[in-house]
């Protein structure tokens, strides 16, 4: 296992395991199943364990597993403060021994604001003591290092890594989101920040795997190093070192041996140029269907009503490569639960972004485009009555 360093030189596995998908068994998680694939990944040297307080018997289990093995002072567990529920400052401290109890720990190692998704939910978590109250808690060495997780444009992102003295975040980033969510940006912004940068969603959630179409599978297929899917993109985010651990969502021995492997023997400039031609080709094969030729230069930006054009350009195209219902879950993260609303619905037709447009594109066309396709009437309803159920 190669290793690389958080902030303060503590060696981090290159591969981490992302604990959302642990096989579930009647509605729980299939703890003996778990801790087999736990167990195989800490003997191949994955230190780093990532969970959250909304996965499903994730932290009850993770804790579980490490404590009955005597392997918890030896790995880091990173799990997530559930912000959105926080209505007032004592819900903080409510959450957080939940955690612990869950954990069966004394202490988080890395410990996440989920899905932090502006600066305005920033402000408004300050405005409930979070600063003073993560200050206390590293200070007792409850909270050793804190970050945030986050989906969405690179612009916010990078406003966000100025809010406060993070020691790491956490961004989806594979080779088809190289310049969409916080992207290839966002990674060298928080590189020159010198925060470490943990990965999700390296598969794009199957897409780059089960998922590829036939014509991108076949390109993978003919080239003259014969990798599986999974091995093509983890190698992509190794070469980088930028990118400090990937997490991996492993639910069966079979996929945790081959990501020990593959993590072996990835390191930064291990990809030919050969090899970088593979994946644009692989690339060019997915985006065949887009419904919106957007390659996300960001040129039509800053929009002078708030609209992230290519954010929602890119969550339109994902319609028919990801799904509908996967695509309108992270397109409400980006839009829905934000402060201010950043949706085409804000677009009044000024046509600024089109005059600086190099692909040209009817932009204003394609927003209203995008509006009836994603913000139809489930999006529509769980806006409305999202603000009754956060009041709970």
């Amino acid at each position: 296992m190669q290793y690389r360093s958080d902030r303060y030189g503590n060696k981090i596995s290159a591969l981490g395991y992302g604990c959302m998908r642990f096989t579930q068994s009647g509605g729980k998680v299939d703890v003996a199943k778990a801790e087999k694939e736990i167990m195989e990944a800490y003997r191949g040297g994955v230190n780093y364990f990532d969970t959250a307080y909304i996965y499903p018997g994730s932290e009850a289990a993770l804790g579980e597993i490490l404590t009955r093995n005597g392997i918890r002072q030896q790995v880091n567990i990173a799990t997530k403060l559930p912000h959105y529920l926080i209505k007032k400052p004592e819900s903080m401290e409510a959450y957080f021994s939940e955690e612990l109890r869950r954990l069966k720990t004394d202490h988080v190692d890395y410990y996440l604001m989920h899905m932090l998704t502006d600066v305005k939910t920033w402000e408004r978590l300050m405005s409930l003591g979070i600063v003073e109250w993560l200050a206390e808690k590293k200070k007792s060495g409850q909270i050793r290092q804190v970050g945030f997780s986050y989906h969405g444009n690179s612009d916010m992102f990078c406003k966000l890594l100025d809010v406060y003295d993070w020691d790491f975040c956490q961004i989806q980033y594979n080779y088809l989101d190289e310049n969409s969510q916080a992207g290839v940006t966002g990674l060298h912004h928080a590189t020159q920040k010198g925060l470490p940068v943990i990965i999700m969603e390296p598969l794009r959630g199957g897409r780059l795997t089960g998922g590829l179409p036939a014509s991108a599978r076949r390109i993978l297929e003919h080239a003259p190093i014969s990798r599986t899917p999974a091995q093509w993109a983890f190698r992509w985010l190794w070469d980088q070192a930028e990118v400090t651990c990937v997490l991996s969502g492993m639910n069966s021995l079979e996929m945790v041996q081959e990501n020990l492997c593959t993590a072996n023997e990835a390191h930064p400039g291990c990809i030919t140029q050969q090899e970088r031609e593979i994946y644009r080709k692989v690339v060019d094969a997915i985006n065949e269907n887009m419904k919106v030729g957007c390659t996300g230069c960001r040129y039509c930006m800053p929009c002078p009503r708030g609209v992230d054009i290519p954010g929602t350009f890119a969550a339109y195209n994902r319609i028919s490569s990801d799904g509908y219902w996967k695509t309108l879950t992270e397109y409400f993260m980006m839009t829905g639960v934000r402060r201010d609303y950043t949706g085409p619905g804000n677009c009044i037709g000024c046509g600024k972004c089109e005059q600086h447009c190099p692909q040209h594109l009817p932009i204003r066309q394609e927003l209203q485009n995008a509006k009836k396709a994603l913000e139809g009437v489930p999006y529509k309803v769980v806006k409305k009555i999202l603000p009754y159920i956060m009041k709970y």
